[in-house]
């Protein structure tokens, strides 16, 4: 598995056709694994998707990659391509301005984007304390953090 350390993401830049096919490809399964992170982290630390809390799943998820996918970047790998997209949830605007998604997906090689796999989405456990655990929560990012890469 691919580390900050061993690739080499190029520059954000707004998604290309084959990016947008490559999401499109599995929209359906990172919508449900928005719903899913959701549900666990409401069980565990609400905090996570607090942007998100008064909000329908369903309102949640509905964006179009089309419209909504406003960021990549992506790193070649011995075994195909990581792509990284920021992914705009129309439904959060608050106070904090429009709230995003980063996903990680996967693209194997040689087989265009009919084998793409979805990897992960980021939730942020940041600002630890002294002991090592995490004081803030957030898996909604706002339009200024930046997409970096993630391993979760």
């Amino acid at each position: 598995m691919a580390s900050a350390e061993e690739i080499v993401l190029n520059d954000p830049h707004t998604p290309a056709p084959k990016a947008i096919e490559a999401f499109n490809q599995i929209l359906p399964t990172i919508k449900s694994e928005i719903i899913k992170s959701r549900h666990h982290w409401d069980k565990h630390e609400p905090k996570m998707w607090a942007r998100a809390a008064d909000i329908a799943d369903a309102v949640l998820v509905d964006f179009t990659i089309e419209k909504d996918l406003v960021q990549v970047r992506s790193a070649p790998t011995s075994y195909g391509t990581i792509i990284l997209g920021k992914i705009r949830l129309p439904a959060v605007n608050d106070a904090e301005g429009e709230g995003f998604v980063h996903v990680r997906i996967h693209d194997p090689p040689n087989r265009g984007t009919e084998d793409v796999i979805f990897h992960s989405l980021w939730t942020d456990e940041g600002n630890k304390d002294a002991d090592g655990h995490p004081r803030s929560w957030r898996a909604v990012q706002t339009a200024q953090i930046p997409l970096e890469f993630f391993n979760e």
